[in-house]
């Protein structure tokens, strides 16, 4: 106990020492011994001092966030921003996700919250706009009715595009995905075939004369679904051509229908019935490019050049009136698009004859979808998905919560979380590229008829497919670029569905944190998302003595 009173007095004195103010200290120990003096660091004291300060003063109030809708809810109240808050081209933004290349953000999270209930394709100009008034001819009105009745009125890229296609004209759509784009251009292509005369003799192989070129056999089984109905209304026939199975296939496939007058196919199985004169495409007239930001990338712009030299198409729409010279009229049609379409396209056709009409909302952020970034470990994102999928089971007990897609960026993602949810007994399916095409073949097709309501996949799915049954969008494996990011986020939000959906996304990488930021900031800007590079806003280059394509804006 001699010794415990003296180093309490020690330590004492110390902390004293330490903290006090700056002076000279002599104290006395209770021997009476006298301790040298010990001067503290001016810079030290002055860092004390303000830490103090800090410590004394009134706690900070509250952020206080006024009434009203909110464009963007943080975690943190002070980075929200008002929906009637709209931040200038060149101010600067309080990103809530600029800080997330830190470990310690993780956990952090923010939305993008709806700004409207409606999808903005279903807005048209005048409400009371209907098929008849775009020049359709009675007979495909009725077999529109007849076959998809809950299709009432145009939406506001079919209001602009099907009249300039029934006008002749080459034309280049680029639309947010969900936008009706498919009966877009199948309507004119039923009306043309009808208009024309059947020729007999030329080629005895299978011979189309309509064309609708997709990138995957899934989107040729979609779009031979809603065309199929269409053209028996009519009296016209429809065949799907797609690969994944050799050659025999193939031949089976043009022996069954030799005489269909629309075909839709996929590039590789077109190629390889074009190369065995399997086909001719001497009676094309009328040729679509579905999803044609995709089919003109590295994987099939070779295949597409192919195809297109073996297709006549026409210079501009004086040629399309010679029904004993079949001439062509082409169609792109996409969600996003690449650099270079106009070189492609003056490699075909005449650059004035080319009409491109675009959306509004063409590479913007779909201000109907509410959209969470939520930052986590890579360690943490199996429970957080599990997490997402058992509330969804206690929702399904009250109500239907809706169908669940989950994206990853690789096929072995796909299937070891596949493996994992059959361990906690989720029923669930899988789509992903390297499946082999039998085990493949309408998977897509039992989704969308809802024997499963969670679909594991690649960006295979995310690709003009029709998934108005889907609530719920997650990037499991947040998308490489802000193209894909585009068209995994409108599988939800499209023309039909009952309600506008949600996007959750897991950002992980810090080339992930990258594109957030970019996504972030256009919503708060109200912009287009930045550096996607896409040639539709530019005018295709035309010689100096000829007219300049005409655009038209939806």
């Amino acid at each position: 106990m001699a010794l415990a009173r003296p180093t309490r007095l020690l330590a004492s004195l110390a902390a004293r020492l330490l903290l006090g103010p700056r002076r000279s200290l002599a104290v006395h120990a209770p021997d009476e011994a006298l301790l040298p003096v010990v001067r503290i660091p001016r810079s030290f004291q002055r860092r004390h001092e303000r830490r103090e300060g800090r410590h004394r003063r009134s706690p900070q109030r509250p952020v206080l966030t006024r009434p009203g809708p909110l464009l963007v809810s943080a975690r943190r109240p002070e980075l929200n921003q008002p929906a009637r808050l709209t931040l200038g081209r060149w101010e600067c933004a309080p990103l809530a996700s600029r800080g997330w290349r830190h470990r310690r953000a993780r956990r952090d999270h923010f939305s993008i919250e709806r700004a409207q209930q409606q999808a903005p394709a279903l807005q048209t100009p005048s409400s009371d706009s209907s098929f008849s008034d775009l020049g359709l001819e009675p007979r495909v009105l009725r077999a529109l009715l007849e076959t998809a009745p809950q299709v009432v009125r145009p939406t506001t890229v079919q209001s602009s595009t099907i009249p300039t296609l029934l006008g002749g004209r080459h034309v280049l759509c680029a639309a947010e995905t969900g936008s009706g784009k498919t009966l877009s251009y199948l309507l004119p292509l039923f009306q043309r075939l009808m208009g024309q005369p059947r020729l007999d003799g030329g080629p005895r192989i299978p011979s189309p004369r309509g064309l609708v070129l997709v990138p995957s056999r899934e989107l040729a089984q979609q779009v031979r679904s809603v065309a199929q109905p269409l053209g028996r209304s009519l009296g016209l026939q429809v065949q799907e051509l797609e690969g994944g199975q050799g050659m025999r296939r193939v031949t089976l496939q043009l022996s069954s229908q030799p005489s269909a007058d629309v075909l839709v196919a996929t590039p590789g199985a077109l190629g390889k019935a074009l190369r065995k004169q399997l086909l001719s495409l001497e009676r094309l007239t009328f040729l679509v490019l579905d999803e044609a930001d995709t089919l003109l990338d590295d994987s099939f712009l070779e295949l597409v050049e192919y195809i297109l030299e073996k297709s006549h198409i026409a210079g501009d729409p004086s040629d399309l009136a010679d029904p004993f010279n079949p001439k062509a009229q082409l169609v792109l049609v996409g969600a996003t698009f690449p650099e270079g379409v106009g070189q492609l396209l003056n490699k075909v056709a005449r650059p004035h004859s080319l009409t491109t009409i675009t959306s509004s909302r063409l590479h913007c952020i779909m201000p109907h979808v509410r959209q969470t970034f939520l930052r986590l470990k890579g360690t943490d994102k199996v429970t957080e998905l599990l997490e997402i999928l058992k509330r969804r089971d206690r929702v399904d007990r009250t109500g239907t919560p809706g169908a669940l897609l989950v994206f990853c960026n690789s096929s072995s993602t796909v299937n070891w979380l596949g493996y994992i949810l059959e361990d906690h007994k989720i029923q669930h399916l899988r789509l992903q590229g390297q499946m082999p095409a039998l085990r493949r073949a309408g998977i897509f097709q039992d989704f969308q008829k809802g024997s499963r309501d969670v679909l594991l996949c690649t960006d295979i799915a995310s690709r003009g497919l029709d998934s108005t049954r889907v609530q719920l969008v997650i990037n499991y494996d947040f998308p490489l670029t802000l193209q894909d990011y585009i068209h995994r986020a409108g599988r939800v939000g499209r023309v039909g569905s009952e309600v506008p959906g949600t996007v959750i996304s897991f950002v992980t990488h810090p080339w992930d944190v990258n594109l957030v930021q970019k996504i972030e900031l256009a919503a708060r800007r109200r912009r287009s998302l930045p550096g996607l590079p896409s040639s539709v806003s530019e005018p295709v280059p035309v010689p100096v003595d000829s007219v300049p394509p005409r655009k038209t804006a939806t």
